[in-house]
């Protein structure tokens, strides 16, 4: 008995009992009725939706999470940026080998064991919180630990102590001394559980495209094939959707909350000492990529081929294969097959071009929202600025969209190669375009005293150091710390030592200091001289333009989106049917290997090379995580140089046409 069909509404219609319900022969389709909807096409499809959506769930959840690990370990940019690349350096590890014999296993069951290896890998990755102690940031105010304290205190005694770490922490594990500050952590190395958890991820992950893809394209009618897989990238849009919510949200609870007295943490989500609970959404992600295994523990190898006028969806004229004596392809040869069409190695060299701007870019995009605009991702979940606090939750339902229209207009002009190849370039060209626009909407650098500008309010150069002045001249301050306050006149000083401060009211995130001296240079017009903890907020017009900024994301995803789904159909209809799994499969290798590996590497040492004012060591030294950068040059790196690629990408594609005769 047929077990499988090409849809769940074709296995109904086959068992209706329609006209000879006398005949007792039409008892037999009944069972066949209740077998085939479990495990035709329409099924899959749905179940690997649920497993993209997984798959990007989790995804997100990491890039969400880059800059609170950057923090939490005290790891520089260029670090984190290898432990997101982990995830594609597990991926290398076995893709090439379930690309080729994917096709010749299980394709449901072998997805299955990803995904579980999938959710080990997501719940490996959180574990170091559990067994690291308790967040240590940097800060001045050691002596107003304790919430109960009223009493006033001079900052500028304060910092003669040169503690570099919280005091109310060290009391609150009698354990930790003073003492053993200077010794390296044990805790400083747990990054790498980090980087193998999210590597395991990485191989998890490894069947479900290549082997997801073949099986619908195998099972699917021609015509229909761009739409399933259109419809597949769509619903996976949910994934990353989610986990910018839930990594927003996950920011927003302190990294030890239920351990520490959250009344007497001095930061807030909007300082950059500041770390969520970075490990909770990895958790979330790993019982989810569980659930997603158990469909295809139940779905058969093959299904029923659709009845076409030809099986054979390509032609001898796409490539000639060299075939061994048995009939069969050997591997190498297939490989050389692959590589050798020309039509497949001109898109995978162009779309590697685009690959490394996009994952560059959407690798540190939240460290840019907060250092660029002034919004943190964590404050998304409040109502005022749920819609634009961060552009990528609002740019996915652009893609998800774009990417459904793709498939549509595929599915009903059904274009060839060549008309894929056009449509796409012409969308693809139009998005960049609309990418220069970013140039004209980004912020000026925070107004910090001694940093971008001097204690006056004039603008001081690059790099220049001009922390102390004549106006904290009597008191004896540290500059390599960071606690930053802000006076009414709207700058920011490195610490209410260096404000020239010489009194405090209040605990905790109420601390105010007064009878600052600096404030004084600046000229207040009211003539206060107090200060508040944390730095000064973005101006209004910072505002405007992130709005500006998240229109001009949107906009571009949308023309991006709407020509990836053609354009990644040309990767692998160019090629002979049973080499489709390798085609994507050498894909996906080579645009980890040569995009998804460097390119955080190099985009976050990139970054590290902006930095203004560095974080501060449990010895006082330099800290590995930058507080603050600067901007007009942060601009550049994130915007300006993942665009450059993007313009030869074009100028390859122009120079490579895709020949009539396919």
């Amino acid at each position: 008995m047929e077990i499988g069909s090409d849809n769940v509404d074709d296995s109904i219609q086959e068992a209706e009992p329609t006209q000879p319900l006398d005949d007792g022969a039409i008892s037999q389709p009944a069972v066949k009725k209740k077998t085939s909807c479990c495990t035709g096409l329409k099924v899959f499809l749905a179940a690997l939706s649920f497993t993209y959506l997984s798959k990007t769930l989790s995804g997100i959840i990491m890039k969400s999470s880059i800059t609170q690990i950057e923090r939490r370990f005290d790891i520089p940019s260029s670090i984190a940026g290898l432990i997101d690349g982990s995830f594609e350096m597990g991926n290398l590890l076995v893709i090439a080998f379930v690309s080729y014999y994917g096709a010749k296993i299980h394709r449901p069951k072998a997805i299955a064991l990803g995904c579980f290896i999938m959710s080990a890998g997501s719940i490996l990755t959180a574990m170091p919180h559990f067994f690291m102690g308790y967040y240590k940031y940097e800060t001045t105010l050691t002596a107003m630990s304790s919430v109960n304290s009223t009493s006033s205190i001079n900052p500028c005694l304060v910092d003669q102590k040169d503690i570099g770490v919280s005091e109310t922490l060290i009391e609150s594990d009698p354990e930790i001394s003073l003492f053993t500050g200077c010794k390296k952590e044990a805790s400083s190395y747990m990054w790498i559980y980090v980087f193998l958890g999210n590597m395991l991820r990485g191989i998890g992950e490894t069947p479900i495209a290549p082997l997801g893809i073949s099986y619908l394209d195998d099972f699917a009618k021609e015509e229909d094939a761009p739409l399933y897989i259109a419809i597949l990238h769509t619903i996976a849009m949910i994934g990353p959707m989610l986990g910018f919510l839930l990594g927003s949200l996950c920011a927003r609870l302190y990294v030890d909350i239920g351990f520490v007295d959250l009344g007497s943490i001095t930061i807030t989500p909007r300082d950059s000492r500041w770390v969520g609970a970075w490990w909770l959404g990895f958790i979330i992600a790993g019982v989810i990529a569980l659930i997603s295994a158990i469909p295809f523990c139940f779905l058969p190898k093959s299904l029923k081929k659709p009845n076409e006028e030809s099986n054979d969806k390509t032609s001898s004229d796409l490539s000639n294969i060299k075939e061994d004596n048995s009939g069969k392809h050997n591997f190498f040869i297939s490989v050389k097959a692959v590589l050798g069409n020309r039509i497949y190695v001109v898109f995978l060299c162009s779309v590697l071009l685009q690959f490394n701007s996009f994952v560059g870019f959407l690798t540190y995009k939240p460290k840019y929202m907060e250092q660029q605009y002034g919004q943190s991702h964590c404050a998304m979940i409040t109502f005022q600025s749920s819609l634009f606090s961060f552009s990528g939750l609002t740019s996915l339902p652009a893609v998800a969209i774009g990417i459904f229209l793709g498939g549509l207009l595929m599915k009903k002009y059904k274009w060839g190669l060549v008309g894929a190849t056009k449509f796409g370039f012409g969308i693809s060209f139009f998005a960049f375009l609309i990418g220069l626009l970013q140039f004209f909407v980004g912020c000026e650098n925070h107004v910090v005293a001694g940093l971008t500008v001097s204690y006056d309010g004039t603008p001081v150069a690059y790099g220049e150091n001009t922390v102390f002045s004549s106006c904290n001249s009597d008191c004896k301050c540290a500059s390599n710390q960071w606690d930053p306050v802000c006076g009414d006149n709207g700058i920011t000083y490195i610490t209410a030592c260096l404000a020239g401060c010489k009194a405090s009211t209040g605990h905790g995130k109420n601390t105010v200091f007064h009878n600052c001296s600096c404030t004084e240079v600046a000229g207040l017009l009211s003539g206060n001289t107090s200060v508040t903890l944390g730095h000064c907020p973005k101006s209004d017009d910072c505002s405007r333009k992130f709005i500006y900024y998240t229109v001009i994301q949107v906009i571009s995803a949308f023309f991006y989106a709407l020509g990836g789904t053609p354009t990644y159909m040309i990767t692998f209809r160019c090629v002979q049917p049973e080499l489709k799994s390798l085609a994507v499969g050498l894909h996906v290798l080579i645009m980890r290997a040569l995009a998804g590996i460097p390119a955080p590497v190099y985009f976050g040492a990139l970054i590290d090379r902006t930095c203004l004012k560095w974080g501060r060591g449990s010895c006082g030294q330099r800290g590995a995580s930058c507080r603050i950068y600067n901007f007009n040059t942060y601009r550049k790196v994130l915007i300006k140089f993942p665009l450059s690629p993007l313009y030869f990408t074009f100028l390859f594609k122009l120079g490579n046409k895709c020949p009539e005769y396919i």
